[in-house]
């Protein structure tokens, strides 16, 4: 049974709780170099740094995805609000007009005349229609005011959030300096273990194994063309991707549109099994859904793995499998 995913607002407070121990993950003893480090010992202390990185490289994202769409619904609700908000002023300046002529007497001499110079009938006829036009109007102008106030009442919460999303955005951009410094310490450790010509080959194998056509055959074909530019976290082309950036981009080019988040490419993709997987699918890694690769053929990814390091290819179980999806 898939358990009830958790509310915005607790995703939100889970995060925060993370930004605030990333001090001590980033700065902590456990990076400290050995005497003389293996590249074995080097190799896995950069993974395990990078695995406590990513997520908020993602977070930051999906918060920012989530920004941008809830400004724009929160936009056009004012949008929609600014209009009637126009016609009850004008509406409310009419009853005041009225009011101030019924205070001169203008509506009394009006009546007055009505009754001295017409037949009872024709009196009552001349106020019931005066009354209908006034109901008609008090309706009209109630009817604008309820629909104000249902979109204002919708538009509150999405005020909130915009609130909440831009703070959390803030937070998270106020540790971009603190990530850097750890991305930068990362790539000098890299290159002590790799040197300036990287982590062995690129392309250890064909690249994709074969073309399944289609749109899956634009995405993959793409994918592979990138090997060798250097991951960049946030970037989605075209010169540096992240990971999710690349397999956004790649599937853009084939007309699929995916958000560039790693977690939320899992909850629009359909799922496949492991002996359904063909090139352009994608493969999703670890828990939290922090990590994606694309499918490329004979167990074989391609993915961006870390900042300063080129897009590559690794085997596909080289890293903890969650799940595997294809979009489209």
């Amino acid at each position: 049974m898939t358990a009830a995913p958790r509310p915005r607002w607790s995703r939100f407070t889970t995060l925060l709780a993370a930004l605030a121990g990333t001090a001590v993950i980033l700065t902590g003893g456990a990076t400290a170099a050995h005497a003389e480090p293996s590249v074995t010992e080097i190799e896995r202390q950069i993974d395990q740094d990078w695995e406590k990185l990513e997520p908020i490289i993602e977070q930051y994202n999906a918060t920012s995805q989530d920004l941008a769409v809830k400004s724009r619904q929160a936009d056009a609700l004012a949008k929609q609000i600014a209009p009637l908000q126009l016609q009850v002023d004008l509406a409310m300046g009419q009853v005041s007009g009225l009011a101030a002529e019924a205070y001169k007497g203008q509506n009394v001499s009006t009546v007055n005349a009505l009754l001295g110079s017409r037949s009872p009938g024709d009196v009552l006829a001349g106020l019931e229609l005066l009354d209908r036009f006034a109901h008609r109007q008090q309706q009209e102008v109630r009817s604008v005011v309820d629909l104000r106030d249902q979109l204002t009442a919708k538009k509150k919460p999405l005020d909130e959030m915009v609130t909440q999303l831009t703070r959390t955005k803030a937070q998270l951009a106020a540790k971009k300096q603190q990530i850097n410094a750890e991305i930068a310490r990362l790539g000098k450790l890299r290159l002590k273990v790799y040197g300036s010509g990287g982590g062995g080959p690129l392309r250890p194998a064909p690249c994709p194994s074969g073309y399944p056509g289609g749109p899956a055959g634009v995405a993959v074909k793409f994918a592979c063309a990138q090997i060798g530019k250097i991951y960049v976290w946030g970037a989605a082309g075209p010169d540096h991707f992240d990971c999710s950036g690349l397999t956004m981009a790649a599937w853009d080019k084939a007309g699929v549109s995916l958000p560039h988040n790693a977690r939320q490419q899992h909850d629009v993709t359909r799922r496949v099994s492991r002996s359904e997987l063909r090139p352009g699918d994608l493969v999703f890694y670890y828990s939290d859904l922090h990590h994606v690769g694309m499918y490329v053929g004979d167990g074989w990814v391609v993915h961006a793995s870390q900042s300063g390091k080129p897009i590559t290819m690794k085997r596909v179980d080289d890293g903890q499998i969650n799940s595997y999806g294809r979009p489209g």
